[in-house]
C-alpha cells in the first residue's frame, strides 16, 4: 500500500512519518507553499483574546517576531493540533475547539471574551469567522498574516504515478488542496481511473471539488484531525491488503 500525501510542509513530511511508523509507505507532493504576508499588525492591547485557524497562522507571526506580545492572551485554536503547537510555542491559556471553524466560533461564543477577538488568519478562508460571531455580539479583527501558494505543476515522478495508477490513495486535509490537486492531476488520470482511485479526506468540504471532478471513490475521517485521517488510513490499507 502507497499513499500521496498532498498537505503543505512541514506537515506533509510530519504525515509521511506518522504513515512510516504504520507500516504504509507514502510519498508528498506538498500542493501549497506558505509564504508569510508583510502584514501590519495592529496593537495587541486592543484584544482580549486570539482565535487561530491554522499552525500556519502561529508560523507567520513567529517569522514576524510578533508572538512575545500576544502570549498573555487567551487561544482559542480551530483544534487540538494547533492548540498543542501554541502551547509549545509559550501561549498558556488555550482552548481547543473541535476541528471546524463552527465549533470555534461556538468555542469563542461561550467563553464570552470581555474584548475585540484578533484572529491572524491565512489570505484564502475557507470560512468566515467574523460573520459567525458578529450576531452574537463578538468582534473579531481578522489579519491575513500568511498566504499559501499554489503549485503551478506535479513533479515528473510524483505525475507519472498518479498516471500509470501507482498510488493505493491519496490524502487530502483541505478543500484548496482538493481543488489544486484536480486542476493539475485530472488530465493526468482517465476518466474511468478517476472513479478506481481512493481519497481519504478530512471532511465533506474537502471531497466536495474531488466529486465534482469525477474522483467519486472518497472515504472520509470520523473527525477533521490527524489522528482520524491516520486512523482511516490505517484501516483502509489493512482492508486493501487483508492484513
Amino acid at each position: 500500500m502507497r499513499m500521496l500525501v498532498t498537505r503543505p510542509e512541514p506537515d506533509a513530511q510530519a504525515t509521511q512519518e506518522r504513515l512510516a511508523a504504520l507500516e504504509i509507505e507514502a510519498d508528498i507532493a506538498p500542493l501549497m507553499t506558505r509564504q508569510t504576508l508583510d502584514a501590519h499588525l495592529p496593537p495587541p492591547e486592543g484584544f482580549a483574546a486570539v482565535a487561530l485557524s491554522s499552525t500556519n497562522a502561529l508560523r507567520a507571526l513567529s517569522d514576524m517576531v510578533s508572538l512575545d506580545p500576544l502570549r498573555d492572551k487567551p487561544v482559542f485554536a480551530v483544534g487540538d493540533r494547533t492548540a498543542h503547537e501554541a502551547r509549545q510555542l509559550g501561549f498558556a491559556d488555550v482552548t481547543a475547539a473541535d476541528g471546524t471553524l463552527d465549533s470555534l466560533a461556538t468555542a469563542i461564543a461561550l467563553a464570552r471574551p470581555d474584548g475585540p477577538v484578533f484572529y491572524p488568519a491565512g489570505r484564502h478562508l475557507s470560512g468566515d469567522l467574523a460573520h459567525a460571531l458578529a450576531p452574537r455580539g463578538l468582534m473579531v479583527v481578522t489579519v491575513p498574516v500568511y498566504e499559501m501558494v499554489a503549485r503551478s505543476d506535479l513533479d515528473k515522478d510524483i505525475a507519472s504515478d498518479l498516471a500509470s495508477g501507482r498510488f493505493g490513495a491519496v490524502l487530502c486535509y483541505s478543500r484548496r488542496t482538493a481543488e489544486i490537486f484536480c486542476d493539475l492531476a485530472s488530465d493526468l488520470i482517465a476518466p474511468a481511473d478517476r472513479r478506481k482511485l481512493p481519497f481519504l479526506c478530512l471532511s465533506e468540504n474537502v471531497a466536495a471539488p474531488l466529486l465534482a471532478h469525477h474522483f467519486s471513490r472518497v472515504l472520509l475521517a470520523d473527525h477533521p484531525s490527524e489522528d482520524a485521517m491516520l486512523a482511516l488510513a490505517l484501516a483502509f490499507a489493512r482492508e486493501q491488503t487483508g492484513s
